[in-house]
Order: structure tokens, then C-alpha cells, then sequence
């Protein structure tokens, strides 16, 4: 069956940096586009960031322009999402997606595009 499953996640300082694992299972990695979404306590699930099969095409929200990294290793069915500069704001539990891609190198950034979710690992960024 297939499995996503995120670690990393932890208490850092504002201003600090942690680096988010997504290893997944169970399906042809480079098939699927990838994505890293959270959700704050009280508010909607978020998406953050997305990655085609190839790296060739990445997106961000853009309140993490410029301090977060999405990135794949397709060899070893691991997406990961580089976090530095982090802020309180930040805080919440982060899931990885992936989303069947069928010709195209396309990314997604809505929750719909999705098929499988992992159970989420939380951040929590201290001021």
C-alpha cells in the first residue's frame, strides 16, 4: 500500500533552520508530483510548497518565498523541504502530498490535486 511519512519536524528558535524528510512507498515516485502543505490549530490546511517529478518546476506561497527550499531525490523516493530563517508564524503540522501526474511535468497547489497524504510532522518555532 502506499505510504507517505514526514520527519524532522521539532522546536526550533525564530530565526533557526530544520530540514523536512518525506519518504514514500508503495508507488512509482517519479510519477507523482510532490508537495508539502499545514495546517495552524484553527485554521485550514496550507499549501506551502510543490515540486514536479523532475525538479525542473517548484512553486511557493509566498510567505515562504526565499527562506524555504523544496527539493526530490527520485532514486530514493524522498522529497524533502529545506527551512531556514523560520519564524513563529510558522508553527504548525506539516504534511506531505503526492499527486499522479500522467504526462507533463506539471506541479499542484491545491488539496484536491492530490491523492495520497502523509500523517504530518510538527514544527514549532519559538520566538
Amino acid at each position: 500500500q502506499v505510504q507517505l511519512v514526514e520527519s524532522g519536524g521539532g522546536l526550533v528558535q525564530a530565526g533557526g533552520s530544520l530540514r523536512l524528510s518525506c519518504a514514500a512507498s508503495g508507488l512509482t515516485f517519479s510519477r507523482y508530483a510532490m508537495g508539502w502543505f499545514r495546517k495552524a490549530p484553527g485554521k485550514e490546511r496550507e499549501f506551502v510548497a510543490a515540486i514536479s517529478w523532475s525538479s525542473a518546476a517548484t512553486y511557493y506561497t509566498d510567505s515562504v518565498k526565499g527562506r524555504f527550499t523544496i527539493s526530490r531525490d527520485n532514486a530514493k523516493n524522498t522529497m524533502y523541504l529545506q527551512m531556514n530563517s523560520l519564524k513563529p508564524e510558522d508553527t504548525a503540522v506539516y504534511y506531505c502530498a503526492a499527486g499522479f501526474t500522467a504526462s507533463g511535468d506539471y506541479y499542484f497547489t491545491s488539496n484536491e490535486r492530490y491523492d495520497y497524504w502523509g500523517q504530518g510532522t510538527q514544527v514549532t518555532v519559538s520566538s
